[in-house]
């Protein structure tokens, strides 16, 4: 008798499941995908315990007819693809034709749905059609899933808490909002509204929504192109980043997708404007011929390939940097975030003490402000009195465009310090505050890094060679990577077994401590092997001897010498962040200090 069997369609539903079902946002995306796709205007997502409970997801989309909206729970039907070369352009969020029957498979699902004409509600448990009738239904669908995992309690034990699961539906909906700010997403949990976004088609209205408005104002667009791919969107300015990357909105032709390489290239394109523990708010779409992308990864559908990824990795870097290059980065002190924040802060907790609890301080209280009800007053920008609406949006531009149009690092004027640490300078915009030794230390990082990457030549001959014994694998690797010391101008050569000799060293390595370094340097080539980076190698070692070379706090120095820091960091190539990404300098407009001495108004 065989022992092989095919699986009964319920069976192979609930093993697809564990798959495209892992948890609440797992469903909502699928749902959310799936109005997208059928170019819905308005989606209205409403959760019950975070989606445990239940999960509803309306659309004013195309709907479907009864014999579409029963065929549509069977697996692998899709209205997406119909031939084998569709797969390899593809348009469309969805297009696997696994969502429907997976999720049906673990929960109880009522669907409404109508074209414009009779509406259709089936009602599915388990898998199994209970009933299907005609139903009266406005254009569009509406999906309800209930008791999510009931009948697979293993899954329902081990979903993380209501918190955990609402954080991240949260955060799904806040990215496929910046993904369509065409598109009007509204996000309830227990009757409380956690996102509403207009869907008037602008993302910097968008960033505002999900972000607020201190952030949104905060933000530089960017764009860019080559023959394959154009790049759009906003980056934050330096002063502002994140302790994890989950801010950093990556879009391939309007899909959220995952790429660690793209991330790495866009945190390393902010290297020394911001601590390298810290990452970027961005939010960048990639527009692409979908022939160059390859979605049909996995059946989240989050991960992607790209042809011709170094074209693409280049062209985001040189934009960023090219951008961070053109503008102003000095951080300006807002009185009304000192004085108001108590304030905003006792707004906020009370009635979204649910969500606050678990995420980020810094994130949640941006992300959810925007939901107080606030009095519909006007709004006062450049002297002018709009409407509420319209004069935060204005005001959002205004700051975006002049942050983009200031000019670098003005002339200013040093007239003392404080605590031998800190220059106090003026011109007639405010005050400036300067960290004498951040500041130094930026300009002896680039005077480092300048000798290094151009080098004489110069080396040191030892008196006494230094001989370094390595084990049979290292001693492999470094014969592999012989040149990558010889380049750093590097006297070297095996000697005897498992050994080198260095006879001579660049004339950069530390004195008195030649052999440690040296020895540093060589476990370094063996660690990293081909992916030894000598250009970020001479970036550490010109950062750490910037460090040691820069005057300390408490150093008094004469108004001449700050007179000559200042000329020497107006010429920096970067002159706002020290190489570890810490601020030089900080202004107070003449407004704002009049403010923090009551000598304006509010």
């Amino acid at each position: 008798m065989s022992k092989v069997k095919v699986m009964d369609e319920i069976l192979a539903n609930k093993i697809a499941a564990g798959e495209v079902v892992e948890r609440c946002v797992s469903v909502v995306k699928e749902l959310v995908e799936n109005a997208i796709d059928a170019e819905s205007t308005n989606i209205k997502i409403e959760l019950i315990d975070a989606g445990i409970k239940e999960i509803k997801v309306t659309d004013n989309g195309i709907g479907m007819e009864k014999e579409d909206a029963v065929l549509a729970f069977q697996r692998h039907a899709t209205s997406k693809i119909y031939d084998e070369d569709d797969l390899f352009r593809i348009d469309t969020l969805g297009f696997r034709g696994e969502a429907l029957p997976s999720i049906s498979s673990v929960s109880k699902v009522e669907l409404i749905t109508s074209t414009g004409e009779v509406g259709t509600c089936i009602h599915i448990e388990g898998g199994h059609i209970l009933d299907v009738k005609p139903a009266e239904a406005r254009r569009g669908t509406s999906i309800t899933v209930k008791e999510l995992f009931y009948n697979v309690p293993a899954r329902l034990k081990h979903m993380k808490s209501l918190y955990a699961e609402l954080a991240n539906v949260t955060d799904y909906i806040n990215k496929i909002a910046l993904s369509y700010p065409n598109i009007r997403f509204t996000l309830y949990n227990n009757g409380n509204v956690l996102l509403n976004t207009d869907g008037s088609g602008s993302l910097l209205k968008t960033i505002r929504f999900v972000y607020g408005i201190s952030l949104a104002k905060k933000m530089i667009e960017v764009k860019a192109e080559n023959d394959d791919y154009m790049i759009s969107g906003y980056i934050s300015l330096p002063e502002i980043h994140r302790s994890s990357k989950n801010s950093m909105v990556i879009l391939v032709n309007n899909r959220v997708v995952r790429n660690t390489i793209i991330n790495r290239v866009i945190n390393d394109a902010y290297h020394s404007y911001k601590p390298d523990n810290r990452y970027p708010v961005v939010v960048l779409n990639i527009s692409v011929d979908t022939s160059l992308v390859d979605v049909n990864i996995h059946p989240t559908k989050m991960d992607v390939k790209f042809s011709k990824m170094e074209e693409l990795t280049s062209l985001i870097q040189t934009m960023i940097q090219n951008k961070l290059k053109e503008i102003n980065l000095i951080p300006h002190i807002d009185s009304n975030a000192i004085f108001k924040e108590e304030e905003k802060k006792d707004l906020i907790k009370p009635r979204y003490e649910e969500v606050t609890l678990q995420l980020e301080r810094e994130e949640s209280t941006t992300k959810i402000e925007q939901t107080i009800d606030e009095e519909e007053t006007p709004y006062i920008v450049n002297d002018k009195l709009l409407p509420k609406e319209e004069g935060i949006d204005k005001e959002i531009k205004n700051q975006v465009e002049e942050n983009e149009k200031e000019e670098r690092l003005p002339e200013i004027y040093p007239i003392g310090s404080v605590h031998g640490t800190y220059l106090i300078c003026q011109n007639e915009l405010g005050m400036y505050m300067i960290d004498q030794h951040a500041a130094k230390e930026r300009v002896n990082y680039e005077i480092c890094l300048e000798h290094l990457t151009h080098p004489t030549h110069l080396k040191t001959d030892l008196l006494f060679p230094i001989i370094i014994e390595l084990s049979n694998s290292e001693f492999v690797i470094m014969k592999q990577n012989m040149e990558i010391l010889k380049n750093m101008d590097f006297d070297v050569d095996e000697f005897g077994i498992n050994s080198i000799i260095i006879k001579s060293h660049p004339v950069w390595i530390p004195k008195e401590n030649e052999e440690a370094a040296i020895r540093k340097v060589v476990e370094l080539v063996i660690l990293e092997e081909k992916n030894f980076d000598l250009a970020k190698f001479y970036d550490h070692i010109a950062a750490t001897m910037a460090c040691k070379m820069s005057i300390k706090a408490n150093d008094l120095i004469t108004i001449k010498e700050m007179e000559n820091l200042i000329k020497d960091l107006r010429n920096c190539k970067n002159p706002f962040h020290c190489p570890h990404g810490r601020p030089t300098i900080i202004f107070y407009s003449k407004a704002e200090l009049e403010k923090l001495f009551k000598r304006s108004g509010f």
